[in-house]
């Protein structure tokens, strides 16, 4: 019952994500105030967020090869999980990682689309 109310509430917040960004594409070049819309991140945040998002990507994929992921809590630091020992941590940590990828990555997307409207 955890796990179904944890991957639920991860979906409610990514969907409630996909909204506000939305609603940011929506607005036109200036908004109600008169000054211009901003995006969800600042240029340094957006450069750190693309590097956030890179680095995760890449352990993804290295996960995916090597069939191994490391634990991502703060309680279970240096724990590696298997694909063949543990699987459904593995999955767990997986979809952690791409929801983290995906989330970032929309973000960026957004930003960039609002900054270089025509």
């Amino acid at each position: 019952m955890r796990s179904f109310i944890y991957y639920s509430l991860m979906l409610l917040l990514g969907f409630a994500w996909y909204k506000f960004g939305q609603k940011l594409l929506r607005k036109g070049y200036r908004d109600e105030r008169g000054e211009l819309t901003e995006g969800m991140v600042g240029p340094v945040g957006f450069l750190m967020c693309a590097g956030v998002a890179c680095y995760l990507f890449f352990a993804m994929m290295r996960a995916l090869i090597r069939g191994e992921v490391p634990c991502l809590g703060r309680g279970c630091q240096g724990v590696v999980y298997t694909l063949a020992a543990n699987a459904g941590d593995y999955w767990a940590n997986m979809f952690f990682m791409l929801w983290l990828v995906l989330g970032l990555g929309y973000a960026l997307y957004v930003t960039y689309k609002i900054w270089f409207r025509l």
